[in-house]
């Protein structure tokens, strides 16, 4: 169930770069609104089979929590329940003026997702709001999601509490580098013509790491450049017809063992 809202909250994020529809203004990047719709959407699958033991009859999913919660680990409170409205009304605010063009935009955008954790508006599910909310953020502002994956937990919370004490810096490289990959995995290889170099992350598949390209590039089966920085770069056609000349070898070796 958890799974399910998630994705559910996650699709109609990721369908906003293409089609925007929501409750905020056509200048704004976000409302008060959404943000509750997220919060809605993601935690009800689950809430409707294992509700917040202590929620009240007004913490249900998509409203503000209404009592304090205990402070984490680490030394992180969050702010007195009275205040949230006021707060996540400041922030939003905040995100609203947000600079997608200025150099110091990924520690902006570390700062008002550490701000979100801060204030924990909702009884539960704030880190995967959080992180909807993020994104939603990213792509209303032209960019890729910033995907943290499970691997990647640990230095991401340690990124958030560093941030909590006033360093943005590792958060903010740490979504800086998760856009870029995905700039790299997803945009460049849809935008990119079949012939154009591009970095071999760009035309990995699920069939086709990342990996096995570097060690055909490196063994010269795959045709590919490598730059002063020794870093290959490759393109679709060349991937392809490397396939196209794997496939060949195997086919051929299959058949000499036939006829053993």
């Amino acid at each position: 169930m958890e799974v399910r809202g998630y994705a559910t909250a996650a699709e109609w994020v990721y369908g906003q770069a293409v089609n925007r529809i929501g409750h905020c203004h056509p200048d704004a990047i976000l409302s008060l609104a959404e943000v509750r719709q997220v919060h809605h959407t993601a935690l009800s699958p689950v809430w409707e089979v294992a509700p917040h033991p202590d929620a009240t009859d007004r913490e249900t999913p998509g409203n503000f929590r209404q009592h304090d919660i205990r402070p984490f680990p680490g030394g992180m409170t969050p702010v007195s329940w009275p205040l949230v409205f006021s707060e996540m009304d400041t922030w939003v605010e905040e995100i609203n003026k947000l600079d997608a063009a200025s150099l110091s935009f990924p520690e902006s955008l570390a700062q008002v997702h550490c701000r979100f954790e801060q204030i924990h508006p909702f009884l539960d599910g704030n880190g995967r709001t959080g992180r909807l909310l993020l994104n939603l953020i990213l792509v209303r502002l032209g960019y890729p999601p910033a995907i943290i994956y499970k691997r990647e937990r640990s230095r991401y919370l340690d990124g958030l509490r560093k941030a909590d004490r006033g360093d943005t810096g590792p958060l903010g490289e740490m979504l800086a580098r998760a856009i870029l990959d995905n700039l790299y995995r997803f945009v460049i290889p849809a935008v990119a013509g079949p012939a154009r170099l591009v970095p071999l992350s760009a035309l990995a598949t699920p069939n086709l790491k990342a990996p096995a390209l570097r060690a055909a590039a490196g063994r010269g089966r795959l045709r590919a450049v490598r730059n002063a920085s020794g870093r290959w770069r490759s393109s679709r056609a060349w991937v392809e017809e490397y396939k196209a000349s794997r496939y060949d070898r195997d086919r051929h070796k299959r058949g000499r063992k036939g006829e053993r």
